[in-house]
This record gives C-alpha cells, structure tokens and sequence, in this order.
C-alpha cells in the first residue's frame, strides 16, 4: 500500500524504528547520568552524617590516627558521658526546643498574615509595601540600632529576645504570597463574598485548609533557622538559665579546649585532646538529631508546598 493509503513503505517504517531505538538508547544513557549524578549527591550528604555518628562512638586513639572511614571503631561512648556530666544540657535542650516551637509558631502567623493580603489584587498600595519588604531583605539597620531596639523595648535576657527580632524572614512572605496567588484564585475569594464570608472568615475557613503544605514548609524552615541559631542568644542573653542548646554546646567545647603550655603530663594532655576531639563529633550529632527526626513527619507537604510557592512571583 502506498503512503496516500495510510500505510509508509518499508523504507520509512524502518526508519522510524531506528529513530525510536536511537530514543529509547539516549533516554537510558541521559536516566543512567541522572541516577549516578544523584547518587553521588546522596553519598556527598550521606558519608560526613555517618562518618561523624560512627566518630563520636569510636575510640579516640583509632579516631585520631585514622582508622575510622565508615563503621565504629573500638564502640565507646565516653563522649556521650562527659556531655550528660554538664547539668545545663538538659536545660539547653528544652529552652532550644521552645524557641524552636515558639519561634516557628509565631513566625508562621505572622507571615501568613503578611503573606495573603498581599497576593490579593485589590489591597490599596500593594506594590509600595512589597517594595518595602523587598528592601529589607538588602538593607538592614545592623548590628548595634538591633541592639538597642531590643533594649529599649525591654526584651533583654527574656525569651522574646529569642524569637521576636527573627520572627519573620521576607523570603518566606514571598513564597508564602506566591502559593496564596497560584492556589487561591479570585474566582473563589468572589464566591466568598458572594456567600456572605467576611474577609477574616474567608481566610480562616478556607484559605487556612488550602494551605497546609506551605504552612508545613513555613514552619520547617523557622523552626531549623531557630534551632541552629546560637549568634542572638550570645548578644541577647546573660542567663545561663535561658541559654540554647548551641550555646552550651558551645561552652563545653571551650570548657575542654586544652593549652598545651599549662600541661606538664603529656600522656594527660594527649588523653584530653583526643577527649575534646571527640567531643566534637558527639555535639555535632546531639545538634543534628532534631531536625533529623522531624523532617520525615512533614517532607510531603514540604515538597508540594517549596514547589507550589516558587513557580511564579
């Protein structure tokens, strides 16, 4: 049969079988590059997690002279113990959990409050309070005029202090807009009204629902940017009482640090820095451990919700 008839000569079908082979080759040679690209990146994420876990239960003196590349080495957890020694730990670790909570609670609210009205089109002067918004994020008072507003608003050596003067990030107001703006349209805010829905209501019965994903991601990034953040708490704070985890953690890395002068017992000195060596890795997994445990509970609506509030702004 010829072409005209629905059917392409030998020639041509034989061509098109070739192409799509040819496709089907350079899909699988472009998958295999992708894999293997990503596979790399898990295990350039991966190994410093593990080595440091394994590091932190492994003999100091295999630690030292590099005996240790992926699994413990001569188990041990004399490092986990002189930690639990400093009583302020326990402390540290609930005062970092309520700025944590309390931060990312407070800051969610307040960017969802910032956020909507502004992916509304008809709120008055819009574009000027965006473009002020914007002009923080390049533009700062800096370090001292922070300082003395905080100060003078009364909020030294309180637990404001850690949560009010970080207690909302422009950056997540955009996003936050964005999402508002691509899944909240104007058709629906119209229908609202139609029914009789107050503009509060209206944000609070509908808008509210529609928006766990990007209320996921809002709190997951304030509560790890609080939990990591130890710089306010050492300009703000004086309590120990009040102090984060990072700062103790802090403290009892410099509470170990050894001088090689003020030590005539080199068999001591050796045994107290492969100590604080190991302290280290052992801080650094008492730190990381958190977040850890709650990204699994919120990474499917952390995923939607990133994806959702970047695609335009």
């Amino acid at each position: 049969m010829s072409a005209a008839g629905g059917t392409l000569p030998p020639d041509e079908r034989r061509l098109g079988a070739g192409a799509a082979i040819q496709d089907t080759k350079s899909d699988k040679i472009a998958l295999a590059c992708i894999y293997t690209a990503l596979g790399l990146f898990c295990l350039a994420v991966l190994y410093p997690i593990v080595y440091v876990l394994s590091a932190s239960v492994s003999n100091t003196k295999r630690v030292s002279a590099g005996e240790v590349w992926l699994w413990p080495v001569g188990f041990t957890l004399d490092a986990y113990r002189a930690i639990l020694d400093y009583k302020s730990i326990v402390s540290g670790f609930g005062n970092s959990v309520f700025y944590a909570v309390a931060g990312a609670v407070v800051a969610t609210i307040l960017t969802l409050l910032a956020a909507y009205p502004l992916s509304r089109k008809g709120l008055p002067g819009k574009g000027i309070i965006m473009a002020a918004f914007v002009f923080t994020m390049m533009f700062s008072g800096g370090l001292i005029p922070t300082y003395l507003v905080v100060h003078d608003l009364g909020l030294l050596n309180t637990r404001w202090a850690m949560i009010l003067p970080t207690a909302l990030a422009v950056w997540n107001v955009i996003i936050t807009r964005t999402y508002f703006m691509v899944t909240i349209p104007e058709e629906l805010v119209e229908a609202g009204k139609v029914d009789g829905c107050s503009d509060f209501g209206f944000f609070w019965r509908v808008v509210l629902p529609l928006s766990k994903p990007i209320i996921a991601v809002n709190l997951l990034f304030y509560a790890v940017g609080s939990w990591n953040s130890f710089f306010n708490a050492l300009i703000y704070l004086t309590n120990e009482h009040l102090f984060p985890l990072q700062v103790i953690l802090r403290q009892i890395l410099l509470q170990t640090k050894v001088d090689p002068s003020q030590m005539a017992d080199t068999s001591k000195l050796a045994q107290m820095q492969e100590l604080q060596q190991q302290l280290k890795y052992s801080l650094i997994v008492i730190g990381m451990i958190p977040p850890l445990l709650v990204y699994p509970f919120v990474q499917k609506h952390f995923v939607k919700g990133a994806m959702v509030g970047s695609l335009k702004g």
